[in-house]
């Protein structure tokens, strides 16, 4: 059952079916921001990801558990439903008759998750170190060992481990403060590039990914190849907690301002951060932890341990409105299908999830502010055994 269906931004808004049930307050509205094509080439990424794995491989817990083949026959059977995109009325009939959205938790308490934003910088770099370009991006260490630790209880589950040997035991990387304070790798060929500027390589860490602009015109994109394993404690918690910066206040921009007024504590808050990641070039990118390329505004990261690898989502939110000058102006009300391609090290748990908002200036002024609570929703189809190729 509908309810009426209104233009809203070129687009379509209509009710919808959460867990098979007509449409209550409590449901979302259906309705996307961006464009088609966008969405497509997300969910074919998506697609190409689950293909390569064995069809009963659980790939998530939450909203229930998941097997590879059910996930990847609800987003084809999606990607197929987008060729009606352009009728409304047929896109929303066969939406609500083959799909569910399921909430990312069956608890209310839990339901509500805190949305961030992440992208990719352009930072300005040399392949060779100078006295302008003087703090190294490193490449995967040869003595970085990662393993996965299976655990039997509650439930059989494996995660990587880092770590590095030392007097034949097993023990947690070099911090944070090691590499970069102490120059515990410096000098053993690691080195990949160089940069001007501590803070943009601290935040090239928090990103995951980048793009490198050589002083011969030249960009080069480096993406995430492995990390410490050390675990990721926010900066931006730590200036809240000892009062130096409100909670109200705190955006990336505020951050990157708290380093330029208070240059002397740098070295000591990046340190707060053990976690550290290192980069390898890549041809194409920035690539998710999925190993498939991201796409501005489509792409999501939660935590791997939970959600659904590969899934199609639909968020309800709030996003910024920057001015010309990248100052916050206001927020506006969004929703959006979306697909669960990454991770990260600040994403954990039920209630987190960060948005991709693509490459540059204007995506990192977006993103440094998002910090909104919403909701998401997992795209189902009803009986995962029957998914028809839909007529056109």
């Amino acid at each position: 059952m509908f309810l009426p269906l209104a233009v809203v931004g070129g687009l379509f808004i209509a009710g919808c079916v959460v867990h098979g049930q007509p449409t209550t307050s409590s449901a979302p509205f259906i309705s996307d921001d961006l464009d088609r094509e966008s969405l497509r080439a997300a969910i074919r990424h998506s697609i190409a990801y689950l293909e390569k794995l064995p069809p009963e491989r659980i790939v998530g817990e939450q909203p229930r558990r998941l097997t590879a083949k059910e996930v990847l026959d609800s987003v084809a059977a999606f990607e197929r439903l987008l060729d009606r995109w352009d009728c409304r009325e047929c896109w929303l009939k066969e939406l609500d008759a083959r799909f569910d959205l399921i909430p990312s938790s069956s608890d209310p308490a839990t339901e509500p998750i805190l949305f961030t934003g992440y992208y990719q910088p352009v930072i300005e770099a040399s392949l060779v170190p100078t006295a302008e370009y003087a703090y190294p991006i490193y490449g995967k260490p040869a003595d970085l060992i990662v393993a996965e630790q299976v655990k039997l209880t509650p439930a059989m589950s494996a995660e990587k481990v880092f770590g590095r040997l030392e007097a034949e035991k097993f023990i947690p990387y070099y911090s944070r403060r090691e590499i970069d304070q102490q120059g515990i790798l410096r000098g053993r060929g690691y080195e990949i590039a160089w940069v001007k500027n501590p803070v943009d390589l601290f935040f090239l860490h928090i990103q995951g990914s980048g793009i490198l602009q050589l002083s011969d015109g030249r960009r080069l994109q480096v993406g995430y190849a492995a990390a410490n394993g050390r675990p990721y404690r926010s900066i931006g918690r730590l200036l809240i907690d000892s009062g130096k910066v409100p909670q109200g206040e705190m955006s990336m921009q505020r951050l990157r301002r708290y380093f330029a007024e208070h240059p002397e504590e740098q070295v000591d808050i990046m340190a707060h951060n053990e976690s550290y990641v290192f980069f390898r070039f890549l041809e194409e990118g920035p690539l998710g932890s999925l190993e498939v390329p991201l796409t501005p505004g489509r792409s999501i990261a939660t935590d791997p341990r939970l959600f659904p690898k590969g899934a199609l989502a639909f968020v309800t939110a709030q996003k910024p409105i920057v001015d010309g000058g990248g100052q916050l102006t206001g927020w506006e009300e969004f929703s959006r299908f979306v697909v669960n391609q990454d991770s990260g090290g600040a994403i954990r748990g039920a209630q987190r999830g960060d948005l991709y908002f693509g490459t540059g200036f204007d995506a990192g002024t977006a993103a440094g502010y998002m910090n909104r609570p919403g909701k998401l929703y997992f795209v189902l189809l009803k009986n995962p055994s029957a998914a028809p190729v839909l007529k056109k």
